[in-house]
């Protein structure tokens, strides 16, 4: 019994079905994807969450465990450019094109020595990415001594788990124009530069060597491969059921309950957020962590989305698009240590339409604005609508783009949705943050320490946050149950 049907609860359905498992997933809403849902209305197609395709390798690796491949299921767009950075500091936009030399030349303008440097950063990202695949991401690590395999003990200091992104970076690059761009992907990891480990520069592997890539159809395709692939192995898929009970007898999760229906499991996996699922449970005592400890943890940010289908073609903007706040550390304080709505933001658009014609009615273009803002934040419904004119405004200051006379379809989502619909702790939109404190040896493990059939999926376990780490996540939670059995 799986409760969620998110990316994790989706994968892990469909590996364990293949395994022979008589699989059911329950979901609390009205479709599957979880963070991953799909907004249609009035002819634009929003992919309500995730909207980069990377790690393509990890998608490879988990569709070959289906037995088929990413090409039978997707079909994939490499974009060109990756990405178009806007900065608020002086007007000025660059692209991020995925050709290495064009990028280095551009490094080098706007920081001399910057391309060299550059090569070295890379190669050091690659090293760590590759260590962390091959060695880390796809193992059940339950302790310190299983950090401890020979290639680790090799290599261990080329991941850099205990330094921070922000010192790490500074030996390379001194501008903050080349530190914001090395540094962006930290906000989908729910971190910040301080206090995210070095361990991330794999990132920027990801980004320059591996590519940007677009699945037609969205992110939700992805999502529509998952469910394919379940129900092909005979996954049964349970809609609009709130999960409100774990029952528990004799030391074994034995059901899972909804307001009406109790459906009985002799394995209990859940997707659902981790602190969450542990209230559920009918004995408290077989919980692992307290409030207490999930008070102290470090929360991952929350968001503050606009979903806007706009009248007539925005040829400023390319798919993806970031807006880099000019005081880039007051954000970031905003985001942290002191909790507040920003004013100077550094911000996300995708523009998908510019890929994909279907995701909008002719003549429109489809918008997804986001604003990483403190999880926890209080609102109600005239300051949402405040803060979405305030976002609208910005965006016409710092990248010349005027959005409100054009608008046909605005729907806003906030910290209170991620609370209302997954459940999620305080509204963060991602989970726990990939701090020093919690990499993937100290994140919450993904088979209860009290409840020998209670696994965890997601991005609150191991790895960690992102769709290509809740795929891998499901290989892991197979490779449990396989070893239990």
């Amino acid at each position: 019994m799986i409760i969620g049907a998110g990316v994790g609860g989706l994968a892990t359905a469909a590996l364990l079905a293949r395994d022979g498992h008589d699989v059911t997933v329950i979901e609390k809403n009205e479709q599957p994807g979880g963070r991953a849902s799909l907004l249609d209305k009035d002819g634009f197609c929003f992919d309500m969450g995730p909207s980069w395709y990377l790690m393509p390798d990890v998608y490879e690796r988990f569709f070959q465990a289906m037995g088929t491949t990413t090409a039978d299921h997707l079909k994939l767009t490499h974009l060109a450019p990756h990405y178009r950075i806007f900065f608020d500091s002086d007007g000025t936009h660059v692209d991020i094109t995925g050709d290495l030399d064009k990028d280095k030349a551009l490094f080098e303008q706007i920081e001399p020595g910057s391309a060299a440097q550059f090569d070295r950063y890379l190669a050091e990202g690659k090293v760590k990415y590759d260590l962390s695949v091959e060695s880390i991401l796809y193992r059940n690590i339950t302790s310190i001594f299983d950090f401890l395999s020979k290639d680790i003990r090799d290599k261990g200091r080329d991941l850099q788990v205990f330094e921070s992104m922000q010192n790490y970076v500074g030996r390379f690059f001194h501008t903050q124009k080349m530190q914001q761009i090395i540094q962006y992907t930290l906000v989908f990891l729910g971190g910040i530069p301080r206090n995210t480990p070095a361990l991330y520069s794999l990132m920027s592997h990801v980004d320059f060597n591996l590519g940007v890539w677009y699945p037609d159809g969205g992110i939700y395709a992805v999502i529509q491969a998952l469910v394919a692939l379940g129900k092909q192995h005979g996954v049964r898929y349970v809609y609009n059921q709130p999960i409100t009970q774990i029952e528990v007898q004799n030391g074994r999760a034995v059901a899972v309950h909804s307001a009406d229906q109790r459906y009985p499991a002799d394995d209990v996996i859940s997707n659902a957020d981790y602190q969450h699922t542990e209230t559920l449970l009918s004995e408290p005592s077989k919980r692992q962590y307290s409030d207490r400890y999930w008070k102290r943890r470090t929360l991952a940010p929350s968001a503050f989305i606009l979903y806007l289908g706009i009248r007539g073609s925005l040829p400023e903007l390319a798919h993806h698009n970031l807006l880099f706040s000019r005081d880039w550390d007051s954000h970031f304080r905003d985001l942290s240590s002191a909790p507040a709505w920003p004013k100077l933001p550094s911000l996300y658009i995708c523009n998908p339409s510019k890929t994909d014609p279907h995701v909008a009615p002719p003549d429109h273009e489809n918008l997804f604005v986001l604003v990483p803002v403190a999880a926890g934040l209080s609102e109600d419904a005239q300051s949402r609508e405040q803060y979405a004119e305030y976002v609208l405004d910005y965006i016409e200051r710092g990248m010349k783009i005027s959005l409100k006379d054009r608008i046909v379809v605005k729907e806003l989502f906030s910290v209170t949705d991620f609370v209302q619909r997954y459940n999620s702790q305080r509204g963060t939109a991602l989970g726990l943050a990939h701090t020093l404190r919690q990499t993937t040896l100290f994140r919450p493990p993904n088979k209860s320490r009290r409840l020998p059939n209670l696994y965890f999926v997601g991005g609150n376990t191991n790895p960690g946050i992102g769709v290509p780490m809740c795929l891998i996540s499901a290989h892991l939670v197979r490779d449990r149950m396989r070893a239990a059995k």
